[in-house]
Order: C-alpha cells, then structure tokens, then sequence
C-alpha cells in the first residue's frame, strides 16, 4: 500500500501517510519497512506514527481501515475451532467469518465516527474483513462518507482478460453480488460478448482460479462464472475434508509465517539492510499470495513451490493497493471511473434494500460513488444471495449488540451453517477460546455490557 501510494502521489496529492496502531511496535516496524520501500523506488511520500487515533487522522483526505481485532492468533483460533466442528475454517465466510466480524464491526464503528468528527471530508476506505459485513455496520451506524473495497472481482477480471488473451483494458465483465459472494454474468472483449468460448473451455474456466476450485461443469450449469469464495458455499464439505485430512488451516500456517517475517525485518532493519528487509518482504508476499485457497482445494503443502506461480507484490496490476489507488483517483475526478466496490444499493440490485451493502460496478467520481443498474438477480443465485444479505443484517446487529441470541439466528440464516444446535456449540465454543471479545457468547445468552468490550 505504501508502494502504491508513493507510486501515485503526484496524481492524487499525497503527501504524507501517518500510520495508527494499537500494536506500537508493528506500527515503528511498519514504518521503517514503509521508508525503505521508498529509498528503494524513490519518491516523495512522509511517513509518520501517531499513538493517538484522532490525531492520526485530523485533517485527512483518506482513511484507510485495516484492522485485525485480536490478531492473526484470533484467526487461527477461530479456524481451528470451526474445523473442530465439521466446518471449513475461513478467516471471512462461514461462522470464522461471523467471529471475525462480532469482534471488528464494534472496533471498527468507533474508528469510524471518529472520523466523522475530526475529518469530516475525509473517505472512510475500508479494507477490513469480512469487508461487506464491516462496510454495511459502518453505512448504517455513521454517516462518515465510506467504501469498502475488495480485489476479488478485480483478479477475477484480469484472470478472464488472460483466459481470451486481451489487455485487461478490453474486457468488460458484467458483475453483481455481495462482498465474497459475487458472479460474473457476461464477459465483452472489445464489444463481442465471449462468455460463451470461456463456458464452453475447461481450461479457460480452470484458468480463473488460483487452485482447482470448481468443476467446470457446474460453472456451465450455471451460467455464471463464481468469484473463488463461492467454493466455501459450493464446496463446503471438500474444503473441511482437505484443511482436516492435513490438520492445517490456512490461519495457523500464515501466523507463523508472519511471525518468522517481522523477527527478521527487525534484525535487518536495525542492521541497516533495506534492500535484504524488503527483498524478504517480498518473497514472504509471495509464498503468502501464491499458496492461496491451494489447502482448501487440494490439501496441498500450504508454501510448497508458491513462489513460483506469485506475482511481484508491489508490481502486479492487481491487489488491493491498485484498487484502493484507483479508487482514490476517482474520488478526485471529474471524469467517472467504472469500479467494483462495496457501497449502499440504492436500486442497483432489484431484490434487495436501498441500504444493502453489496458489490456492484459503480462510478466513482469528486461527485460521489453512484450503483450502476444490474437489475434482477438470476434465479440459479437468488436464493443464496437473499440468505446471505439476510445473514449480514442479523450479524450486524449481533456485533453492535453483543447479542449472543442474534448471533446464533445470524448462522442460523446463514446458508452453509443453518443449524441451530450446530450453530449453538460452534458459539460456545467460540466465545470460550476468546474471552477477551466473545465472552458474551459462552452459556448464557444475554448480551454483555459495552464497558467490558477490550479495543
């Protein structure tokens, strides 16, 4: 991110790039990595550290929320728990995806309204996990001007320009959806609709994704090509079998990983080897990136020859700092840009609410983020996405409320949980290997008072 902001400073005006943690150490380590980026690639860009939140933030142009309450070691709890019960371990789908957001949305709002008090002007871009669910808390509860953005749809995008050989410039997808939960409908190059010669390729379609995910007769039968979360709806019980026939989940592997990376950025950065920081940063990326969605699917090695298939991290035309960028452009643009975000629905999608969150093309501009029409939703996804929209809106209220009853009628409505009692020990569980946030969902079902939630 510091990369792309550095990169684009002379086009969007940045000056300065002030981080806030409330891990001090990761953020002075941050920063240090952040500068050395920028010896490297040359450029203009401040970096600061604030210790105070509000500080941080006055006067912005720009927010940028990504957060992790409770850490990575939250995440690998919350996997290892869900796997423990028959279900797949998933940081953002399925009930880790629900513990996930019980403990963010709460953190998340409050950073938020901050915002809205002393940097009132500035977008509230959100990158955080599950992002739809965190983006629609933070629509409904503030009135801070927020997108919350993904780079799903946009790898699928350029995935399906290289499956029909075309610029990414030239390919247009027709897309709809939630946040992990999207299709595309159509695919154009150059104005000639080719989604019927990507359907009718098996290698084409097998081609989209990073791991072997689906069969692609299904996506035939469909008519829709899925974005790679949908294999958590699709797949369910193959990706639980995979991360159990390893005993790994994708959570615990990366935790370690992570932890082996900033003992030796430390030591290089103290010792004043920045080319060897960033050099060890990028190939951790890699082996991050490469090795994705490859246990769930195959019960593969998780890092075994990822680096191979992994793109340069700071140069790759996809991830999230080249949508966040692009964002930022057109939020300061006259001249409309058609991206993927995550914003309030207000009609685009026919079957749901003016004030659902959901991911849709819309344009962005210094005027706004505006929905473009996509209408009503096919009949072989309907079902689904109204269950999950259905889900959001109890979880949401579950997280501002601590409410441990919502949060069961949350994976109640939930698609690939749905059962009551599955879904009452899965809390239990849950709220027992976190005490420190989802205290509130052990044994009784009364809803915690807000002055024992720990940011």
């Amino acid at each position: 991110m510091i990369y792309g902001l550095n990169e684009a400073a002379p086009d969007i005006g940045v000056t300065e790039l002030v981080l806030y943690d409330v891990d001090h150490e990761r953020a002075n380590l941050m920063c240090a990595l952040g500068k050395a980026v920028i010896r490297k690639q040359g450029g203009q860009l401040r970096i600061s550290i604030s210790k105070e939140f509000d500080r941080a933030v006055a006067d912005s142009s720009f927010v940028i929320n990504s957060i992790r309450v409770g850490g990575m070691t939250s995440r690998a709890n919350d996997e290892r728990i869900v796997l423990q019960h028959g279900l797949p371990g998933q940081e953002t789908t399925g009930a880790g995806g629900l513990a996930m957001a019980l403990r963010t949305i709460p953190v998340s709002v409050e950073y938020a309204r901050s915002v809205e008090r002393v940097a009132p002007s500035a977008w509230f871009i959100n990158f955080t996990n599950p992002a739809g669910l965190v983006t629609q808390a933070i629509t409904t509860c503030t009135g801070v001007r927020s997108v919350g953005i993904c780079d799903t749809p946009r790898e699928l995008f350029h995935r399906l320009a290289l499956a029909v050989g075309a610029s990414p410039d030239a390919v247009e997808c027709d897309y709809f959806g939630l946040n992990h939960l999207g299709w595309v409908r159509a695919v154009w190059c150059q104005g000639k609709d080719v989604m019927s010669e990507v359907l009718t390729s098996d290698e084409k379609l097998k081609s989209l994704y990073s791991a072997d995910l689906f069969d692609p007769q299904m996506i035939r039968q469909l008519g829709l090509i899925p974005t790679e979360y949908l294999y958590f709806c699709y797949a369910q019980r193959r990706a639980a079998a995979n991360q159990s026939r390893t005993n790994a989940t994708r959570g615990e592997e990366v935790m370690r990983l992570t932890a082996e990376l900033f003992r030796r950025l430390q030591e290089d950065l103290d010792a004043g080897r920045d080319e060897r920081a960033v050099e060890r940063y990028t190939l951790y990326h890699r082996r991050r990136s490469g090795s994705y969605m490859k246990l769930e699917a195959s019960a593969g090695s998780l890092f075994a020859d990822a680096v191979e298939d992994a793109a340069d991290p700071f140069t790759s035309p996809t991830g999230y700092h080249r949508i966040a960028i692009g964002v930022m452009k057109a939020l300061q643009s006259r001249t409309p840009q058609t991206l993927v975000v995550n914003t309030r629905n207000r009609g685009a999608i026919d079957d749901l609410s003016p004030d659902d969150v959901v991911e849709v093309p819309c344009h962005v501009s210094s005027r706004g983020i505006t929905p473009l029409p996509v209408g009503t939703l096919p009949s072989s996804v309907r079902g689904l996405v109204l269950a999950v929209k259905a889900y959001e809106r109890v979880a949401v209220e579950a997280a501002l409320e601590r409410s441990a009853s919502k949060a069961r009628l949350a994976l109640l409505l939930y698609p690939v949980l749905g059962q009551w009692d599955v879904a009452s020990r899965v809390l239990q569980a849950l709220g027992e290997g976190d005490p420190q946030y989802l205290s509130y969902l052990r044994g009784n079902d009364v809803s915690a008072s807000r002055e024992t939630v720990a940011h």
